[in-house]
């Protein structure tokens, strides 16, 4: 008898907390079974409410998302449901086990008032000035429930008779903040006893009172001093509330331990300072003063959808460093973002202040500071002097691998100091793995570059004075992000704010949301369109049908905007664009200055959002809405194509990155257009001796762009390649990020000079998706991977790779191994989905259903024994042939080593030029030496012969 069980039993989008955020959550289940080709038949549900069951059928085959199917969860009511599910194979499953939802919103108002801290006596109070608040009150017998409601205009954490209510950090995370507030809802009920309580609650500024701007010119945008409310409920057996609400009444102190707080600044603290017991009930607080009430309108709290901030990861240190100047440095060994838990065994001298300061990288063996700008990332820990002492700062976080400790008591043991990652604690989805350890490096940055910048919000850099939700990071990167963690719940409460602030801007998406710089108000191309692009990639990543319904408005709303700024050619022309941020060849200051025009990038923007929101209103139903944007699309591609690409198949700006919009946005659909563009698209990569030469944009679609027009070859020659500028580039130097720039550290290890240098900017691993679904063959075919593709494309230089992904529907898995002359391909589609299979012989096309399944192909690149190679063969031959290149610059390397770095630099590698000639100004003793290397090359390639 086959077996069958249900897996994973949720509702959406959180899985950490029972309290859910809406009356009518859907729900998602998926199915472990040893029966092929399995489909879900039906499924039952049922409910159990007060003692009563309720029941329900779901017929068909779909268990992602599905409608509430019972009456509403009341605010604060608890409800269990389970699921049992019957297959085609006619067995069913046992129920699962109960999922406990409770309501997790208020159904009235808020009774909590706002109320901060009091004003500095005497003086002008620091803005953001951290402190903490309290309150005590009475529980009476027969306490059944406590939930605690709390949000805050800055960022808190709630005691409750001694002891923190949570594990989150940083709550409530940053939301634009005039429209929108996350609130969290915590039971509380274990922490409170009969008789008298208190509450207590640290809060300080965080992103609210933050400056935010460059060059000088940062200013407060919300507010300058940080606000909370707090509401907590009581609910008795005798069915009677009671309800304890902030107010002005309840007391506040600014002299404890917390001196300051800021994001950018960092924290100081000062334990001599700390009172203990001031959580609990009984604790003597005439000495703090009543609490301020807070100004200003407040939106409307709702409860949280992205999974909150934790801790999710400690390490140790890696080596003690000393550094020229003599300070002691800790080196993590990875690039992280969070901050410090120090552990002081001896007992230090009370005032005794130790300082922490974080960095990146190192510099001339010393900490570098200057990437971070104006954050200063430097916390400080006063000693109390009364014993061993722990402490890890609260309210912010730095990005760093190194840390400076200045004036640690006694001996430093590197066991006392941790590393404490932190950052949105989303599910992991996504793996991957190869035979190339560069490879597995790289991915891994990109994992890492995730974690770090998935924080509160989609933020472009964790470490200087920015970190903001730069819009077009997150729209190239989203496809990646939707693989590697479960990020629909944290990019749909982004998206949310992306359109309160579009809403402000009449369609216009700024360039950062939350908005808080007031700059580039016009449209702009590539970022905007995260307006778009996001939500059509959680759709297609997530199956999430209400969500890209939610943001159909605001994709509607981008793509009027734009076509209120077309030119009379019907193309988005002639405006200030970003374009190609960060295009190699742009200089340090002026990193938009790439080689495909901006106008082009625009214009290719135009388009691709009026095909998203066209295919929107497909799925949504908007049949009116469908024909129009879908006819506005097609006059921008007539238009494009008329403007920009020649009838030979080459584009005005003939750069790599403007081929690539026209192939991967489907503007050239006819295929021997397409064919030429893409030709032309691998010759510029080889010309540039397969170096990158795209930025923001063309950078995640570039190896798509080869791949589908026949080059894969070049796009794994990008992708392995090692020089600089190249995805490897970094690896070589040590990463264990993705860099904002392709030469964030120069070759000669020095920091790149540039005002704007990140190392740790997620962007520019969108390639990782590429190796998901390309390199192992990995992804969706039909919306929420309903429908899988496998179609692995084995890169020569690998002898194999694999990749899994947990679907909603189950996990997912594609693995090939080269073996002889064969390819081993081996996947597992899971129950309820099936999958289109494209084997890299070459084979047709066939579907599958769900289970393991495995296949044996010959391999389509199967060695073949290279030409020979001399001084008259052409340069486009030498860079298509990896050894011939290398025993080129090798042997140039042995006599001139400044000559050898100048050819692989500088060369350009044309069909019609052959090597000898490219060697014009070479030294005739040095042309020998190539000549010699090449020859020794042909012998070692060519087939031994028998005796």
């Amino acid at each position: 008898m086959r077996q069958s069980a249900v897996r994973r039993f949720t509702a959406e989008y959180r899985t950490d907390t029972p309290f859910v955020a809406s009356p009518r959550p859907r729900l998602s289940w998926d199915t472990a079974t040893d029966s092929p080709d399995w489909q879900q038949d039906h499924a039952e549900l049922r409910l159990t409410r007060g003692g009563t069951v309720e029941s329900a059928v779901h017929d068909g085959a779909e268990s992602v998302l599905v409608n509430w199917p019972f009456t509403a969860i009341a605010a604060g009511e608890q409800v269990d449901v389970a699921v049992r599910v019957t297959g085609n194979d006619g067995g069913t499953t046992d129920w699962s086990a109960p999922l406990t939802l409770v309501g997790g919103y208020l159904d009235r108002e808020w009774l909590a008032e706002a109320v901060g801290l009091p004003p500095a006596a005497g003086k002008a109070t620091p803005l953001g000035q951290p402190g903490q608040l309290r309150h005590e009150f009475t529980v009476r017998e027969g306490l059944v429930k406590a939930t605690l409601f709390a949000t805050a205009h800055g960022v808190y954490q709630a005691e409750i008779n001694g002891t923190e209510v949570d594990d989150h950090v940083l709550k409530p995370g940053w939301t634009a903040y005039a429209d929108r507030l996350n609130h969290e809802t915590t039971n509380v009920t274990a922490l409170l006893t009969p008789g008298a309580n208190a509450i207590g609650v640290w809060l300080a500024g965080g992103w609210f009172t933050e400056k935010y701007g460059f060059h000088g010119f940062a200013k407060p945008f919300y507010g300058g001093q940080p606000a909370v409310k707090v509401e907590l409920v009581l609910e008795y057996a005798d069915g009677t509330r009671q309800t304890v609400a902030s107010t002005p009444d309840w007391r506040t102190t600014t002299a404890g331990p917390l001196v300051s707080s800021g994001i950018y600044a960092g924290e100081s603290f000062d334990a001599r300072r700390v009172e203990a017991g001031w959580s609990a009930p009984g604790f003597e607080d005439a000495h703090w003063l009543p609490a301020a009430a807070a100004g200003g309108d407040w939106a409307a709290a709702t409860p949280a959808v992205a999974p909150p901030v934790r801790r999710i990861e400690e390490l140790a240190v890696a080596e003690v460093l000393t550094t020229p100047s003599g300070a002691t440095v800790l080196d993590f060994g990875q690039n992280l973002v969070g901050r410090l838990r120090i552990r002081i065994r001896v007992s230090g001298e009370a005032g005794h202040q130790i300082t922490l300061r974080h960095a990146e990288v190192l510099e001339n063996g010393e900490l570098s500071l200057r990437p971070l700008r104006q954050a200063a990332a430097t916390d400080r820990y006063v000693l109390s002097g009364t014993g061993e002492e722990t402490w890890e700062p609260r309210f912010t976080f730095h990005g760093f691998r190194y840390a400076q400790v200045d004036n640690w008591p006694g001996e430093l043991d590197p066991a006392a100091i941790t590393a404490v990652v932190i950052h949105n604690d989303m599910r992991r989805t996504g793996w991957f793995n190869c035979s190339d350890p560069l490879l597995n490096r790289l991915h891994e940055n990109a994992l890492w570059g995730m974690r770090g910048n998935f924080l509160a919000l989609p933020t472009d850099c964790p470490q200087r004075d920015e970190r903001l939700g730069w819009t077009g990071d997150i729209q190239v990167f989203s496809p990646t992000a939707s693989f590697l963690y479960d990020s629909l719940g944290f990019l749909s409460s982004w998206l949310e704010d992306l359109a309160i602030e579009q809403g402000h801007r009449d369609g216009i998406v700024p360039i950062i949301v939350p908005s808080v710089l007031g700059m580039l108000e016009s449209p702009v191309a590539a970022w905007g369109d995260a307006a778009t692009v996001v939500p059509w990639v959680l759709f297609e990543r997530f199956g999430d049908h209400v969500l890209l319904e939610r943001q159909y408005p605001s994709m509607r709303g981008w793509a009027d905007a734009l076509l209120r700024v077309r030119d009379d050619s019907g193309l988005w022309q002639g405006q200030m664009q970003l374009g190609d941020w960060l295009d190699p060849a742009a200089p340090p200051d002026k990193p938009g200055a790439a080689r495909t025009h901006g106008d082009i990038v625009a214009s290719a923007y135009l388009f691709r959002s009026l095909d998203l929101v066209a295919r929107a209103a497909a799925v949504l139903g908007e049949d009116t809405d469908h024909g129009t944007y879908a006819a506005l699309a097609e006059e921008v591609r007539e238009a494009f194509l008329a403007e920009y690409v020649t009838p030979a198949g080459r584009m005005v700006s003939d750069a790599q990155t403007a081929y690539s919009l026209a192939l991967m946005f489907g503007i050239s659909t006819a295929p021997a257009q397409r064919q030429a563009l893409g030709d032309r698209l691998a010759e510029l990569a080889r010309l540039g001796g397969y170096r990158i030469a795209t930025g923001f944009v063309g950078t995640p679609i570039i190896a798509d762009a080869l791949t589908v027009t026949g080059h894969l070859d070049a796009a794994e020659r990008l992708l392995t390649q090692t020089e600089c500028p190249s995805w490897l580039y970094p690896v070589t130097q040590g990463a264990t990020t993705i860099w904002e720039r392709w030469d964030s550290i120069l070759e000669d290890g020095s920091v790149n000079p540039g005002e704007m240098t990140s190392f740790n900017h997620y962007a520019l691993g969108a390639i990782a998706d590429w190796m998901h679904r390309t390199v192992a063959g990995l992804a969706p075919a039909a919306p929420g991977y309903r429908r899988l593709r496998i179609a692995p494309r084995p890169l020569r230089s690998l002898q194999h790779a694999e990749t899994s992904h947990e679907t909603p529907y189950g996990p997912a898995r594609v693995a090939w191994t080269r073996d002889g002359n064969r390819i081993r391909v081996e996947a597992t589609v899971p129950p309820g989905t099936t999958a289109v299979v494209s084997l890299p012989d070459g084979s047709e096309e066939f579907a599958v259903g769900s289970g393991l399944h495995r296949w044996d192909v010959p391999d389509p690149a199967r060695a073949e024994a290279p030409e020979a190679v001399a001084l008259d063969t052409p340069l486009a031959r030498i860079m298509d042939d990896p050894q011939a290149y290398t025993a080129v610059w090798q042997a140039i390397d042995a006599h001139d080593p400044a000559g050898a770095a100048a050819f692989r630099k500088d060369t350009t590698w044309y069909r019609q030029t052959t090597l000898d000639q490219s060697l014009i100004f070479t030294q005739p003793a040095v042309k020998q030496a190539i000549a010699a290397a090449l020859a020794a090359l042909n012998d070692q390639r060519r087939p031994s012969r028998n005796p």
